[in-house]
């Protein structure tokens, strides 16, 4: 496993007895932590090309497979645009919400090895280590995410750098949620096997409340009611309403209502962002108790 050496590495500044600059000494350990384990996992992103090449390989398939299949059934006129370039921003979610989930488990199997008692020796706060690994974890997705973005041209899109910039930072924030969802889950389970249990059971009802594959507004009423309370709807709309920000002639359909009114774009990042802070801070809270 990759160690992170800077995490114990201190400097004459940093020593307990230096106190006469409690704070910058202080800060400066805890930005140094955080950027080890966003370092550690990119390291870790960069050796394992297959794992990650194996984690595209999935929402390839549904883009180019059964997009490219159903787009001869369903006539663009009932979405707005070709099935292909509807199915694309629920693709790119697909793509980063596998990163984010494994930061969970690795969370898990950190505490079941040993490894996250090492990490906790250093002298830094908990919630720095977990706020260190959200950061990865984000940073990873939004990688991973940005992969499958740069094939925008083949469904449609265009090279417009306004509008891959916009669905870039859509997706960093997508992922920020979905990386602190998955830790407030971990903190609270002591086994691997039950996180995974768990997520088989949730994630592929989620997928389809997203509106990834086809409307929302296609749903009975009570799931479109499950919709609203679905981050993973959220990003998907979110990206698809950037989409059509860039390109008013090509506006599919939108996801999320309210009491059938439909969220300012703003307001479903704004939702993404607290929804993603409010779990960062109770998983923060929870494993900040001493074990």
């Amino acid at each position: 496993m990759t160690t992170t050496p800077a995490l114990h590495a201190t400097d004459s500044s940093d020593t307990p007895d230096s106190t006469h600059q409690p704070t910058r000494g202080g800060l400066r350990r805890e930005l140094r932590a955080i950027h080890a384990l966003v370092y550690r996992d990119l390291l870790r992103l960069s050796a394992q090309r297959t794992h990650t090449a194996l984690m595209l390989i999935q929402p390839l398939l549904y883009l180019f497979i059964l997009g490219g299949g159903l787009a001869a059934l369903i006539p663009d006129s009932s979405l707005g645009v070709g099935y292909q370039t509807y199915l694309f921003p629920g693709m790119l979610m697909m793509t980063v919400q596998g990163p984010a989930i494994v930061v969970g488990v690795r969370l898990i199997t950190d505490r079941q090895s040993g490894y996250l008692r090492e990490l906790l020796m250093a002298p830094v706060r908990r919630s720095t280590l977990l706020l260190g690994s959200c950061a990865g974890g984000t940073a990873v997705a939004a990688t991973q995410g940005a992969v499958l973005l740069a094939l925008a041209g083949a469904v449609g899109l265009p090279y417009d750098p306004l509008l891959l910039s916009l669905l870039l930072a859509g997706m960093i924030l997508a992922s920020f949620t979905l990386t602190a969802l998955s830790l407030a889950l971990a903190v609270t389970l002591q086994r691997p096997e039950v996180f995974h249990m768990m997520l088989g059971v949730v994630m592929m009802p989620l997928l389809f409340l997203s509106g990834g594959f086809f409307p929302l507004q296609n749903l009975p009423g009570w799931a479109n009611a499950l919709a609203a309370a679905n981050p993973l709807a959220y990003g998907v709309d979110l990206l698809r309403r950037t989409i059509a920000l860039r390109l008013p002639e090509g506006a599919a359909p939108t996801g999320i209502e309210w009491f059938g009114w439909s969220p300012p774009l703003l307001l479903e990042a704004g939702v993404l962002l607290a929804t993603g802070t409010a779990a960062l801070l109770w998983a923060a809270h929870r494993f900040g108790r001493p074990e």
